[in-house]
């Protein structure tokens, strides 16, 4: 059984690898996109300018969720060989995922406000669905966490093993 548990173990670290150089190679791309926007090329518009940093933010926004979803995985199933069966370890790793997942979404919504609210306006709800759904998901885990906390207090010593693991970290 320790054998698959390594297994597993180098599946979660290849993987979180794998987030690191996408985001990586997404923020080359968000510093090319803006390099080309801020270029003084007459060709190009203003609202071709404003697009492309949009773009670049919008690049930016992925990386930054790809970052912290490898550097949770890392922590959480390789560093801390943590499973998730206690309550506070579910919240933990949800609440790590749920932070990045509604604020990607927030600045894609207004990066699709503003590029389609130039472009194309009939899209619009289209944008605002987006939005949408990052506030469900955002009241969604607000309840998650309120029916959490009472299933953690269930737990204690759940609590305490945290902790202790996050000092062992430090």
């Amino acid at each position: 059984m320790k054998f698959w548990h390594k297994i597993f173990q180098l599946g979660h670290f290849i993987i979180s690898l794998l987030f690191v150089i996408c985001a990586v190679v997404l923020i080359v791309l968000a510093t090319l996109q803006l390099w080309h926007s801020l270029q003084l090329d007459r060709a190009l518009s203003l609202l071709r300018r404003l697009n492309g940093v949009l773009e670049s933010i919008a690049f930016l926004t992925v990386a930054v969720a790809a970052l912290e979803l490898g550097q949770t995985l890392l922590e959480e199933e390789v560093q801390r060989e943590a499973h998730m069966s206690a309550p506070t370890r579910v919240r933990r790793f949800l609440s790590r995922f749920m932070v990045v997942l509604v604020v990607s979404l927030s600045i894609e919504t207004l990066v699709l406000v503003f590029r389609v609210g130039h472009d194309a306006p009939e899209q619009l709800p289209y944008a605002a669905s987006v939005g949408l759904v990052a506030a469900v998901l955002l009241a969604a885990w607000g309840v998650f966490i309120r029916f959490n906390c009472s299933a953690e207090e269930l737990e204690p010593e759940a609590m305490a093993l945290a902790k202790q693991e996050d000092e062992k970290l430090e």
